[in-house]
């Protein structure tokens, strides 16, 4: 009886151990597949909200190789050591069939319960899988034990890999891409406005442009020459409708300097109208037409001006870049009561479009959900002076990509307005694309 009684207390321990094992396996199991999906972004976000456990889930999903392979290491030997375990107790209490028992015992409880339900938890309630999970292992891995064993996998892992600690790679940070595509899918959770994902976009397509696709070009600058009188030179500034003009000596690729409207305002006022615009002009800054937007807007808040000219690899004037321009970059047109407003975007009931030839391919592409080529142009214009190899005449149309463009307005040798129609239906078109 003293036997029997000594065998059932042993049977009773090894049971309770099991269980043990089983549940620190699934509450590992769980942590494993929530702190994995957890990125940086969503894990600093919940800091800031102030949620219990945000800061340990910071330093974890910041610094991942440092809980994985402890976790997987110690979820390994949680299911081994209960797999044996019980295969110990089943032989003896069942003998030979008990081997069967305890691997379907293994793969229905083991598998279902304590791997598969918590990681399919985690997978559908993953703030509450990582706020709950992520103090716990953070105090697992304190251990030192523990870091002892994760240097040693961590480092072969590295040697395996060929990765260092300080391989900029070894951490893969958020994509513009990855952010977008948070902003399409925030939208369609009705979690954003359709305003507030449009600036998302916007801002991120600000960091990959230049000057060159937002300047004023050559042709349509207003510019006074330097011997003008400064009330001639007011006059054109009130025609014009610009507060800045660039001020040249012989042509537009030689400007010397900008001149203000309010200092010639100033300078009639006290009677000095007769004076050359040249006396009463301001420095003129000077950008290449490959400068970054986000470059150029920082340069102009940090030395306060308003208007730079852009100059091409020659030196030639290729246009000027306004701060409104930069502006208007990111939240659409701006128009204000002197502008004559014309619409940028026309369309029609038959599907077609009708645009500004300025407008960029890449606008062209969303507008249209299009992939028209790209090149050394920008534009729509520019694209369709590279199909036509010449100056079109008005009416005049190319074929590219299952889309028609018609020159609709020519106005010297600049294409001023574009039809745009579709040839094929949208599906073949993508299909030709792919």
């Amino acid at each position: 009886m003293i036997a029997a009684s000594g065998f059932r207390s042993v049977d009773a321990l090894l049971i309770a151990l099991i269980v043990v094992l089983l549940l620190v396996s699934g509450l590992l199991a769980l942590a494993e597949t929530s702190l994995v999906r957890t990125s940086r972004v969503k894990a600093k976000a919940l800091l800031d909200d102030r949620r219990r456990g945000a800061r340990q889930l910071v330093r974890l999903v910041e610094h991942p190789e440092q809980f994985l392979n402890p976790v997987l290491l110690l979820v390994l030997i949680c299911q081994l050591v209960s797999a044996t375990l019980v295969g110990v107790l089943a032989s003896q209490w069942l003998g030979a069939i008990g081997v069967v028992a305890a691997t379907v015992f293994e793969v229905v409880v083991i598998f279902v319960l304590f791997e598969a339900v918590p990681k399919n938890w985690a997978v559908h309630n993953p703030e509450r899988a990582a706020l709950f999970s992520a103090p716990i292992v953070a105090a697992i891995v304190r251990f030192p034990l523990v870091r002892a064993v994760s240097s040693v996998l961590i480092g072969l892992a590295n040697l395996l890999i060929g990765r260092h600690k300080d391989d900029p790679g070894a951490i893969v940070g958020v994509t513009e891409s990855e952010l977008l595509a948070m902003a399409d899918v925030a939208h369609a959770d009705d979690v954003i406005e359709t305003a507030e994902r449009a600036f998302i976009h916007s801002i991120i397509d600000f960091g990959d442009a230049v000057v060159r696709e937002v300047m004023v070009p050559r042709p349509d600058m207003v510019t006074l020459e330097a011997g003008a009188t400064v009330s001639a030179g007011l006059e054109e500034a009130l025609a014009a409708g610009r507060s800045r003009l660039p001020v040249h000596l012989h042509n537009v690729d030689d400007v010397v300097g900008i001149a203000y409207a309010k200092d010639l305002i100033r300078t009639e006022h006290e009677g000095h109208g007769g004076d050359p615009v040249s006396d009463h002009m301001r420095p003129a800054s000077f950008v290449p037409e490959t400068k970054s937007l986000t470059a150029l807007l920082r340069e102009m808040q940090d030395h306060k001006f308003h208007l730079s000219i852009v100059v091409d690899e020659y030196g030639g004037t290729a246009g000027l870049v306004t701060l409104e321009d930069l502006i208007e970059e990111l939240v659409g047109e701006i128009v204000d009561e002197y502008d004559v407003e014309e619409p940028t975007v026309e369309r029609f009931d038959d599907g077609s479009v009708v645009v500004t030839a300025r407008m960029a391919v890449d606008d062209a592409d969303q507008l249209l959900d299009a992939r028209l080529p790209q090149g050394t142009w920008d534009t729509v214009g520019g694209l369709l002076l590279d199909l036509a190899g010449r100056v079109p005449k008005e009416g005049e149309a190319v074929e590219v990509d299952g889309f028609r463009l018609v020159a609709l307005q020519v106005k010297g040798r600049r294409i001023g307005r574009v039809r745009i129609e579709r040839t094929a239906p949208a599906a073949d078109h993508h299909g030709s694309t792919d």
